[in-house]
């Protein structure tokens, strides 16, 4: 072959390959140019639909930078992390002021979303109650969305009633005095606040305990409000803690406050018992802790419910009168089921005879 053409092949070969270069390069740029174009598109539509709006007066909450609630946690450390439920992640820091705070960080694999977010915020910045656990403020830059609350030294009450050490630091007082506490919350939550709330997952889990172990009821990412003379609403997206659920909630997407009796009652038996109704077993019958109570109940056998380890400070009268007002809140019907307020008197007023379940 001559050398001409040869050196022509050659020449003609290196153009196709950096034609096929410039070409790759060219498509690797645009999907870059178009990744990045989808991405702004999205990220612009998420802050409309939650950045400005959050940074609004309505929430009647302080703001807190990113900066602050970081240093605050050492960065978010694993060694400052003192828990995790459905929002994400909760930390535990000190303020440069000296106070300490619960960090709840919202995570993006998180169970709820920034709806249960802003509705947290708003609920809880407008709510004031002894036992209620208080919001200090939000943290809302960038990706992140964060609530900052007062830190809670004894965590929550499943931390103590379902551990076979930690239990015996509940004696029978200190319980009664818990389950007044919650009651008294939940009575404000239904009838004593400025908006009539709904919280829809009452559980030991979000029952939070102070350094003098005072009861308050946290997370209200679910929760609903309540206006005028409305007294029941219906959802299609049931989201709350199986073995607190009312069956109504549970199979209809039924809930009222009388959902919130019903969580209540579950609550009071697994307290007096120290014993989870999910997940429940007996090897003398199938029912769950609340069916086993039933059964105590009718045979007159229902101080067997009662925690081994309040034998030395229980009260009889007391025990037997929180199981009956429990069994009345875990009534199958809504309307069965006491209000808020007959459950406190019933609880406080040993002279009032309660109705048989």
């Amino acid at each position: 072959m001559p050398a001409s053409e040869l050196e022509s092949r050659r020449n003609s070969s290196q153009k196709r390959k950096h034609l096929v270069i410039v070409v790759l390069v060219s498509m690797a740029s645009v999907v870059l140019i178009l990744g990045l174009v989808f991405w702004c598109i999205i990220w612009m539509k998420r802050w409309k639909k939650i950045g400005p709006e959050m940074q609004k007066d309505e929430f009647e909450s302080p703001l807190f930078s990113l900066a602050t609630v970081a240093s605050a946690t050492n960065n978010f450390s694993c060694a400052n992390m003192i828990g995790e439920g459905g929002f994400g992640p909760v930390y535990k820091g000190t303020l440069g002021t000296g106070q300490e705070i619960a960090v709840k960080r919202l995570s993006n694999n998180s169970g709820q979303g920034l709806q249960e977010f802003k509705n947290e915020v708003i609920l809880i910045s407008r709510l004031q109650h002894r036992n209620l656990v208080r919001l200090l403020g939000c943290c809302i830059e960038r990706e992140e969305r964060m609530l900052i609350y007062e830190y809670m030294p004894n965590r929550s009450l499943d931390y103590f009633i379902f551990d076979q050490m930690r239990r015996v630091l509940l004696p029978w007082q200190k319980r009664l005095d818990i389950i007044l506490g919650i009651a008294r919350g939940l009575l404000y939550l239904h009838q004593d606040s400025r908006l009539r709330i709904i919280h829809r997952d009452l559980k030991t889990s979000n029952i939070l305990l102070d350094s003098e172990l005072t009861p308050k009821i946290s997370d209200f990412g679910i929760a609903r409000i309540f206006g005028g003379d409305q007294i029941e609403a219906k959802t299609k997206r049931v989201i709350g803690t199986y073995g607190y659920m009312s069956p109504e909630y549970a199979v209809d997407g039924q809930f009222s406050v009388k959902s919130d009796v019903f969580s209540l009652g579950v609550l009071l038996l697994e307290i007096v018992s120290g014993k989870k109704n999910r997940g429940f077993c007996h090897p003398d019958h199938y029912h769950n802790l609340l069916g086993h109570v039933w059964l105590l109940w009718n045979e007159n056998r229902a101080l067997e419910l009662m925690e081994p380890c309040l034998v030395d400070s229980y009260v009889e009268s007391q025990v037997l009168r929180c199981i009956q007002v429990g069994l009345l809140c875990i009534q199958k019907l809504p309307e069965d089921r006491p209000s808020m307020s007959s459950v406190v008197l019933m609880l406080v007023n040993e002279e009032i005879t309660l109705p048989q379940p």
